[in-house]
């Protein structure tokens, strides 16, 4: 479940900082993937109500989000344990499409919720 909660903060995570909310509108209605080493895959759901759901196999999860600066912070309800909670990583902009690199991850923004 680890890897749930932090394949989700590095799904939007990047190297240059934006620093408000706006950052995450081509999110909202759209898929974030992430793809780790061993081809495992999460799908994360961003809602602009500072909201998230998500998926990796049969496991659910949700949260909420928040924008610092430059920083977002993922909060799983329930907590998911041996995880900082809430996950805090930088935070970029990405359109629907863009395939970007975060830490061990493969992320990319698909079209719609898949």
């Amino acid at each position: 479940m680890r890897a749930i909660l932090l394949a989700t903060a590095f799904a939007i995570a990047a190297t240059a900082a934006i620093a408000d909310d706006g950052v995450l509108a081509s999110r909202f209605g759209n898929t974030t993937i992430t793809k780790d080493a061993n081809g495992n895959e999460t799908h994360i759901y961003y809602a602009a109500d500072h909201t998230f759901t998500g998926k990796q196999g049969t496991n659910a999860f949700r949260g909420t989000w928040k924008i610092d600066g430059g920083t977002i912070c993922l909060a799983s309800d329930p907590p998911i344990p041996n995880t900082p909670n809430p996950a805090c990583v930088p935070v970029s902009d990405h359109k629907v499409g863009d395939t970007w690199s975060a830490g061990p991850y493969t992320v990319s923004l698909a079209a719609g919720i898949q």
